[in-house]
């Protein structure tokens, strides 16, 4: 690339200022300077294209091998399939039997807890002994509760 410091940049300056004159410098100056925008623009334009279509190729060579994965999958299904269905032709039933026998299903068994209820880290005989309040009360529940009572 052409490496262009200060001392150049300004060897460059006062050619120019010699060269175009005082009165036209500034109009050149910019003129250069949206030629040279417009030809930056250009170049990111042409690297983005690049970039994209390389990116293109990469999703299309990924497609390939997920539609080749795919295949390889569908067709050991098919092949499970298949020694199933040899297996149920070798052992002699046909679907008439199998569907006048009930299916078989795990014996139900009770979770033993109840799953409704949430619970806390905290073990209710330590709030118990502490004086947690497990319960929610509301405002009047409460002033009824700490009330004095009256002794007639």
């Amino acid at each position: 690339m052409i490496d262009l410091g200060i001392s150049k940049l300004a060897l460059i300056g006062a050619v120019a200022l010699i060269v175009i004159g005082p009165e036209k410098l500034p109009r050149v100056a910019r003129t250069v300077g949206t030629l040279l925008g417009k030809a930056q623009r250009y170049v990111n334009d042409v690297k983005a294209e690049v970039n994209r279509s390389m990116d293109l190729d990469e999703l299309r060579k990924m497609k390939d091998t997920v539609q080749e994965a795919a295949r390889d999958v569908e067709q050991s299904i098919h092949a499970g399939a298949s020694d199933f269905e040899k297996q149920f032709s070798e052992s002699g039933q046909t679907l008439s039997e199998l569907a006048d026998s009930p299916p078989s299903y795990p014996e139900y068994k009770h979770p033993r807890k109840n799953w409704r209820l949430k619970q806390g880290a905290t073990p209710q005989w330590y709030k118990a002994r502490n004086g947690v309040r497990t319960k929610a009360l509301s405002g009047a529940a409460r002033v009824a509760r700490y009330r004095p009572h009256k002794i007639n």
